[in-house]
């Protein structure tokens, strides 16, 4: 049977656990390197035009510098989740962020775009060793009755961190220059290196089965090739050549990976078995529609405070911070809400919550109304998706035992990856078919040239406005109204996606009561390491 593993530096009280201070310490800490990594997902879109121009890169470049960091943290995130269990968490997390802080300075003074690419690629390895761990530290030193809140906690961080770090990197950018937004994740890097040191345990798995490097390397190609898909359809077309190899290579690589664990119960990465308990499924399936319906909802959000409503980046970044402070202030809350519904009841009041969100702003969207016609649904939403984010993440770290966290904490990590990515390619193609298939019968009358390039986007559209003369206010017009039509054909996809999740959970949700990490007897021992 495995223990909670102090180190002697941390203090314990009489159960062998780390004190009520310590424990706040580790949290904090946890909390920092995460957020490091978190703000790095997001920082750099503020920064796509001043990019393009200091590298003279076009924007399928500017894309490569932004999405190939997500595209090494994802495809690392469960054999790098695995090797610290293994390993040592507190070393994993100490190499992490140092190879995170390295890469990340090595970005912020890169002189060309390809060695920025390369930079990104060096800090999305770097923060798939931070990512996994931080959760598995909280899951494996936490007492059960204190897990819950602290979990919440990185729920919300996890949630909202994004858009908190797009809107310092949007003022860093506004009042410096766009270089100066690495700043942030170097600062919070070197704040928890230190802190780190002085206050996180460590511990590991012992096993005398060899790791599974043949389940690691399939699993990267299935997560690169999936990932690579949804994030290069829409610049390269689902139909082409690239997009369908890629397509094909994921998913034969996933079905080579699903045999070759089941092949591999004792010694496996991960036993997908452990996918038939509705804890695990129903978590990862919670937050990989939450997540998605998250990162959908900022690529539509954007265009539309920015093209419709004429507001700059800084303003539109400030105007998603409810929705993000609502989702931080609601993960928290979760934990007490299932110590007295339930788990399952949780994530069905967040789904719920979060799905009507959608649907307020599908029937309130309008160009007249302008923000206060979208706030209602982003604060419902917000409050939902903390609600569910919680319960989830405890399915699934609950799902594994104690000294396979690193592997649970990469799973959860893994789906919110897959979420983001499938939730900006889908929301993102709904409101651009929308969008060409309305205002397709507005242009009638304006030159063909301005009305080729209106059709291509809302914002292409505001900028070619001026070059029609007589016809700008009905370019304009058409362009905004076509947007929110867009808007409202993607809400209500959404809509009715979470109401399918709804009923699943409903009906094949995790059990109803706070979940603990699943009993140790039936895996290696974990053992404490000074």
């Amino acid at each position: 049977m495995s223990t909670n593993p102090p180190v002697s530096a941390v203090p314990v009280g009489d159960e062998g656990v780390p004190d009520a201070r310590a424990l706040r310490k580790i949290l904090i800490t946890v909390s920092i390197a995460l957020m490091a990594v978190i703000a790095s997902v997001t920082g750099l879109n503020v920064a796509q035009t001043h990019m393009a121009v200091e590298y003279d890169a076009s924007q399928s470049t500017v894309l490569w510098i932004i999405n190939i960091y997500t595209l090494a943290l994802a495809a690392l995130l469960l054999p790098l989740g695995a090797l610290g269990d293994r390993l040592g968490r507190r070393p994993m997390l100490l190499a992490g962020l140092g190879v995170f802080g390295v890469a990340t300075v090595v970005a912020g003074l890169a002189p060309t775009a390809e060695v920025m690419i390369a930079a990104r690629v060096v800090s999305g390895i770097g923060a798939a060793m931070i990512m996994p761990i931080t959760l598995a530290v909280i899951t494996s030193t936490f007492p059960e009755e204190q897990r819950g809140k602290a979990i919440g906690v990185w729920t919300g961080i996890a949630g909202g961190g994004g858009i908190l770090g797009m809107f310092l990197a949007a003022l860093l950018v506004d009042v410096a220059d766009w270089r100066w937004l690495f700043l942030l994740p170097v600062v919070l890097v070197i704040a928890a290196l230190g802190m780190t040191l002085k206050s996180v345990p460590n511990s590991r798995e012992t096993s005398a089965h060899q790791f599974d490097t043949v389940g690691a390397l399939v699993s990267v190609v299935a997560v690169v090739g999936l990932i690579f898909v949804l994030q290069e359809g829409p610049e390269r077309g689902w139909t082409a050549p690239e997009t369908l190899i890629s397509l094909a290579i994921g998913l034969i690589a996933a079905a080579v990976f699903v045999a070759w664990e089941l092949g591999r119960r004792d010694a496996s990465l991960l036993d997908v078995r452990l996918f038939r308990k509705r804890g695990l499924s129903g978590g990862s399936l919670t937050l990989l529609v939450v997540f998605g319906v998250q990162a959908g909802i900022g690529v539509v959000l954007f265009p539309f405070f920015q093209a419709v409503l004429g507001w700059s980046g800084l303003l539109s970044t400030v105007a998603m911070m409810p929705m993000a402070l609502a989702m931080m202030a609601s993960s928290g809350l979760a934990p007490k809400l299932a110590a007295g519904i339930g788990a399952r009841m949780t994530m069905v009041a967040g789904i719920t919550l979060a799905g009507a969100g959608m649907a307020l702003m599908a029937l309130l969207v309008s160009v007249s109304g302008g923000y206060l016609s979208v706030l209602p649904g982003l604060l419902a939403m917000g409050i939902g998706m903390g609600l569910s984010m919680t319960p989830s993440t405890e399915a699934i770290t609950g799902s594994l035992p104690r000294e396979k966290q690193g592997v649970a904490s990469a799973l959860n990590d893994v789906t919110r990856e897959f979420g983001t990515a499938l939730g900006v390619a889908l929301l993102g193609a709904l409101v651009s078919a929308g969008y060409r298939n309305s205002i397709d019968d507005e242009l009638h009358g304006i030159p063909q040239g301005a009305a080729d390039t209106a059709r291509e986007g809302v914002a292409n559209a505001v900028e070619v406005a001026g070059s029609t003369g007589s016809h700008a206010p009905d370019v304009l017009h058409a362009a905004q109204q076509s947007f929110v039509d867009g808007w409202q054909q993607a809400m209500w996809a959404g809509a009715a996606i979470m109401g399918a999740l709804l009923i699943y959970i409903t009906l094949r949700g995790p059990k109803n009561t706070p979940p603990a990490v699943a009993d140790e007897t039936d895996s290696a021992e974990a053992v404490p390491v000074g």
